[in-house]
């Protein structure tokens, strides 16, 4: 079992002895159950962080405004930046180590195992526990979770309240970290793409259908792609207003910018976004759920991620952020490939 103790110890040391410039970490999100994230500067702060089923956030994707921060400064303070990585989020470092945006000196990173549990679904726990309202939660024994409500404390196995992707997770163990809490513990028999198998057994015309619905849905407030730790361009080409600038860049330059997208809610336009995006983020992706977790209509955004997913594993041999040592999905090449899903 992670100790939240130990954790605000080797914080509090970190932050001490000027390891780090500041950590990232969870603390209590306020009358909800749900952790927010929490930006430690001193040492005396490290009470504020806890570990919860409640830590859903991926906090990798903070990295991106440390990076742009350091550009814009002229004298960026260099020391790395303290994370608190679980399973899918350390995978997600290796992506960016393995793209060249972060270099491994740039991230302190305290791993917590997920052990045999994970973080809970925000809809799931409602539902099963509906009409009582959950206050707190916290990880119990023997695979349950304790969760404090307004008409008292349940114990719930944890396989029915934990997000899909922790009960899929093939990496419920940090891969990359400098310090790990807690033990590891591999999940037996895990079924990766148990979530997808209803949506392959679907025709392909019926398939066409299903995204044609959820996609005109879509209200294109970009919330999937802004949290998203893999969508880190500063020039994004399916928002027709976000391009990187410059001091020197024209008005006119500005105005003729291509505009692959527009950004009207239109249902081909919102079609033409999302298979885009998908399509970017093929072999990159890795799991953390947190663009379908922030959709406000609730778009199964993960299965579409998923499906691709299994598809670079089944004609690639290839698995996202397992080593950050090796290339990339999409710049790899092999002179034995079969080819034979090209039709």
């Amino acid at each position: 079992m992670v100790s939240e103790d130990k954790l605000r110890e080797e914080v509090k040391k970190l932050l001490q002895e000027g390891k780090i410039k500041y950590f990232i970490g969870y603390e209590n999100g306020g009358p909800g159950w749900l952790a927010r994230p929490a930006f430690i500067q001193q040492p005396e702060a490290v009470s504020r962080l806890i570990w919860s089923p409640g830590c859903v956030h991926n906090l990798t994707r903070f990295l991106q405004d440390e990076k742009r921060r350091r550009a814009r400064e002229k004298n960026p303070d260099l020391r790395p930046v303290g994370l608190i990585v679980k399973g899918c989020d350390s995978r997600a470092i290796n992506v960016l180590l393995q793209e060249k945006y972060i270099e491994r000196k740039d991230v302190y990173l305290i791993g917590v195992s997920c052990e045999l549990l994970g973080v809970v679904d925000e809809a799931k726990i409602t539902r099963r526990l509906y009409p009582a309202k959950p206050l707190q939660v916290r990880f119990g024994a023997k695979e349950t979770i304790l969760v404090l409500t307004d008409q008292g404390e349940r114990e719930i196995a944890a396989s029915e309240v934990l997000a899909d992707r922790c009960l899929e997770c093939p990496a419920n163990f940090p891969l990359v970290a400098d310090i790990v809490l807690g033990e590891k513990i591999n999940r037996p028999n895990p079924q990766p793409y148990q979530s997808i198998a209803s949506f392959e057994a679907k025709s392909l015309e019926e398939r066409w259908a299903f995204w044609q619905e959820q996609f005109s849905r879509c209200l294109r407030c970009y919330a999937c792609r802004s949290v998203c730790p893999m969508c880190y361009c500063d020039e994004c080409v399916a928002d027709s207003i976000v391009y990187a600038v410059s001091a020197d860049t024209t008005a006119e330059e500005k105005a003729q910018k291509v505009k692959w997208v527009e950004r009207n809610p239109e249902p081909q336009e919102n079609i033409f976004y999302h298979l885009v995006r998908a399509i970017h983020l093929a072999g990159r992706c890795v799991d953390c759920g947190e663009c379908e977790r922030v959709c406000p209509v609730g778009l199964p955004l993960r299965l579409l991620n998923k499906k691709l997913e299994k598809e670079a594993k089944a004609l690639f041999g290839y698995e996202v952020g397992l080593d950050a040592n090796s290339p990339p999905l999409i710049s790899c090449f092999r002179d034995n490939d079969p080819q034979d899903f090209i039709r």
